[in-house]
């Protein structure tokens, strides 16, 4: 792949790819697999100690100034180099913060500026560990952007290591949701940025807006000298050197859904027409349209019993396709999403809940008019439909890194499409002191009904001994479920969902004190520590209850990963059923009989879920696979004309 020759916004160019391609590169990551690195980055360790002595503040600056141009001019990050760079950022970190990197953290460190994702279990320090790479980097002379899951994450995380930073002299910014243009210009022409893969995505986007299109160094250059000065207007300093934080999450689980940049329009001449739509879809029989996965289609009769229904109107109406797909998004809005799961309605406004992460993300939207649809069938206000002014998705978007890196505790289930698609590698990082948590085994219940009492007694048997407990929830409304269970058990808990999400990380900070009954949905809290309480250990560390597995294993791993934190010990088990969502969208008739079920034997309901989940895996997969193709036609921008580049 070729580099953009700008000096102004450097990033990488993505050739399309053929099957031949594709088929050469699945066989690059065949091999690779067979080539164990592990040995290669421990070389890492025994390069930094080399360089390692006792350095006082002015003598760490003095050899981070003097290192800075020997970074600048070297083609790659030799090991002798980051050894020396990685020897400072370990005497900066113990002489600002009091921390020392460990040796695996400087393995990890090493992953990173190979440009590969280190896999590294919950507790193990990821936060620090980027410091090192991000810090060699920075001193390189690359603009490094550190993009992390939420705004509160990139704030804290800037704040807690500027010092580290500072000693080294590498400047840090911060940007988060609801900054001005010129505090956005500031923050990333630090040494350094902290973000939100969203925030730096629309900032990527609203950069193209500036340049119409894609980076053109000779424009550029005519404007400066023209004084039109569209350099002065850009926000970023193009795509160098990025880690990915939660790495997982942001490439994969968050990339099946476009970024779109729009601009609001007026919504006074629609609001009749989504009323009309969802008034018509009301009228529909449960046999004249299909569901599968994330889509409502009309079918033959459908479609028969929606002509002659909306004739009559007139209008677009009179139109059979323009009504089809105006009913069939209101099916969508009435069938497949619902509230206080997909979305929360607070002040009188509908806001989407993601479903990875349980956060609630005000500033978003649906498009083609599926968001003012669930308006209306909330009764809330309509807003104003959105014009899209740019488009891409995270795997376009991050593919044009020149360097591109991550960490995260669950890759390698989706090791193969990291490869595929960033041609990332995974590096599996071994944890500082041994684990010591318990997985007991799964209880899988046939009702949902059947299984809510042994989650409740599970909790008052653990607590009754003193030992925290945090429970998972895939949802709002189950959230809210167990915590009324939980207040007729007379058992006190902390209630941690999309409602509550100002507290998250306080509420999951304090979930390993003795005694505490904490209840989240999904993985919020996700990148906060669960420090146990004094005499917890003793105990049997914290205890993690899965009420509902998820689509992707990966997630149920994210969650049980919360205890048995850097050598504590730990306990987790799941407590679920088969009419649960899981299960019940990807293996319905399975699930249906095995419903009549009270309890389901052990190695039948390990089946149950295992086949749910790769199913469900194999279609989100095919769902990102076919959203990246869909880009690759489109290109990464759309004017309003609707022509891309």
């Amino acid at each position: 792949m070729s580099m953009q020759a700008a000096a102004f916004y450097p990033e990488r160019e993505i050739p399309r790819e053929g099957k031949l391609e594709r088929a050469f590169i699945a066989a690059q990551y065949l091999a690779g697999r067979l080539k164990s690195s592990r040995g290669s980055l421990w070389r890492i360790v025994e390069a930094t100690r080399w360089y390692e002595r006792p350095l006082e503040l002015a003598e760490i600056a003095a050899q981070a100034a003097a290192l800075r141009p020997r970074l600048r001019r070297a083609s790659a990050f030799t090991e002798d180099l980051a050894g020396e760079a990685f020897a400072l950022v370990r005497a900066a970190a113990q002489a600002t913060l009091g921390m020392r990197h460990f040796d695996v953290q400087l393995v990890g460190g090493m992953a990173l500026l190979q440009g590969r994702v280190a896999e590294m279990e919950t507790g193990e320090g990821k936060t620090l560990t980027a410091t090192l790479a991000a810090a060699t980097a920075a001193l390189a002379g690359r603009a490094v952007h550190v993009i992390t899951v939420n705004d509160y994450l990139a704030q804290r995380d800037a704040e807690q290591l500027r010092p580290l930073y500072q000693a080294l002299g590498v400047t840090v910014g911060c940007v988060v949701h609801g900054m001005e243009p010129q505090a956005r210009r500031a923050a990333y022409r630090c040494d350094v940025t902290y973000c939100s893969n969203k925030e730096i995505t629309f900032d990527y986007l609203r950069d193209r807006l500036v340049l119409g299109g894609r980076p053109r160094p000779i424009a550029q250059r005519l404007d400066v000298l023209a004084g039109a000065g569209s350099g002065e207007r850009l926000l970023l300093r193009g795509l160098q050197f990025a880690i990915v934080d939660e790495a997982d999450s942001v490439l994969v689980d968050e990339a099946r859904t476009p970024l779109i940049l729009s601009a609001s329009l007026s919504a006074s001449d629609e609001q009749t027409v989504y009323r009309q739509a969802l008034a018509l879809a009301r009228e529909l029989g449960r046999d004249d349209y299909s569901i599968d996965e994330r889509t409502v289609e009309l079918t033959g009769r459908g479609r028969d019993r929606l002509r002659a229904l909306a004739t009559p109107l007139g209008g677009l109406w009179s139109g059979p396709r323009r009504s089809e797909r105006l009913v069939a998004q209101a099916l969508t809005a009435l069938e497949l999403f619902e509230r206080d799961k997909h979305y929360v309605v607070r002040d009188g406004k509908v806001q989407i809940v993601d479903e990875f992460t349980g956060r609630l993300m005000a500033d978003r939207s649906w498009e083609q008019g599926l968001h003012q649809l669930i308006e209306i069938k909330e009764e809330c206000e309509v807003t104003g439909r959105r014009e899209t002014l740019a488009r891409i998705s995270y795997q376009r978007f991050f593919r044009r890194y020149l360097h591109l890196s991550g960490m995260t505790g669950t890759a390698s289930e989706v090791a193969d499409e990291l490869f595929a698609v960033y041609r990332l590698r995974v590096a599996r990082i071994p944890t500082h002191r041994p684990v010591q948590r318990r997985r007991l085994a799964d209880r899988v219940y046939g009702r949902a009904a059947d299984k809510w009492s042994p989650i409740v007694q599970a909790i008052a048997a653990r607590h009754a001994a003193g030992q925290p407990v945090l429970v998972g929830t895939r949802s709002v409304a189950a959230s809210e479920k167990l915590a009324r269970l939980l207040d007729e058990a007379g058992l006190a808990y902390r209630l941690l969902n999309a409602r509550q999400d100002a507290d998250e990380a306080e509420i999951v900070a304090q979930a390993g004190e003795r005694g505490r009954i904490t209840v989240a949905t999904n993985m919020a809290g996700r990148g906060t520590d669960i420090k146990l309480g004094p005499g917890v250990v003793e105990l049997g560390g914290l205890h993690v209850i899965c009420t509902e597995r998820h689509d992707s294993g990966r997630i149920d791993r994210q969650l049980f990963g919360r205890c048995g934190r850097q050598g504590d010990p730990g306990s987790c088990e799941a407590i679920v059923c088969a009419e649960d969502e899981l299960v019940a969208h990807s293996l319905p008739l399975v699930g249906n009989a095995a419903a009549r079920l009270h309890c389901l034997p052990g190695w039948l309901g390990r089946a149950l879920l295992w086949f749910a989940q790769r199913r469900t895996q194999a279609a989100h997969s095919r769902a990102r696979q076919q959203l990246l193709n869909m880009d690759d036609s489109l290109g990464d921008m759309l004017a309003f004309s609707g022509r891309g580049e």
